[in-house]
């Protein structure tokens, strides 16, 4: 990652604000720039005569809100996950293959290659 700033022009409700960012971060400010700008738009249009500020600080709880959730949707997903892969590694009636998954980059890969093996050695 380069050291070196450039600044870079957003809009946000019509007004322009420059931005310090790296060359290679460029494109996320732009497309976080751009997602912020829709959410502001939404904002304004429900009708309600809002301050730039508070028509932002509104934008910023939306997006929090659905940061947390996805987060929250991703962690449950994982412990599915976790659960199905317990079932499995029992329903096969073989040890604990965590390590297996600890080492490989997707689980889903571990759990074929540990099925495959399994089926070898039987």
């Amino acid at each position: 990652m380069s050291n070196s700033k450039h600044t870079t022009e957003i809009t946000l409700m019509d007004r322009k604000f420059m931005i310090s960012c790296p060359p290679e971060e460029k494109e996320a400010l732009m497309k976080a720039a751009n997602y912020l700008n829709k959410k502001m738009h939404e904002i304004r249009s429900s009708g309600k005569l809002l301050s730039m500020e508070r028509i932002a600080v509104m934008a910023a709880l939306n997006i929090s809100h659905e940061l947390l959730q996805k987060d929250e949707f991703n962690h449950n997903t994982h412990s599915k996950i976790s659960q199905m892969r317990d079932k499995l590694d029992e329903a096969l009636g073989a040890g604990s293959t965590h390590a297996a998954y600890e080492t490989q980059e997707t689980p889903e890969v571990s759990l074929l290659a540990n099925a495959r093996d399994r089926q070898r050695r039987a």
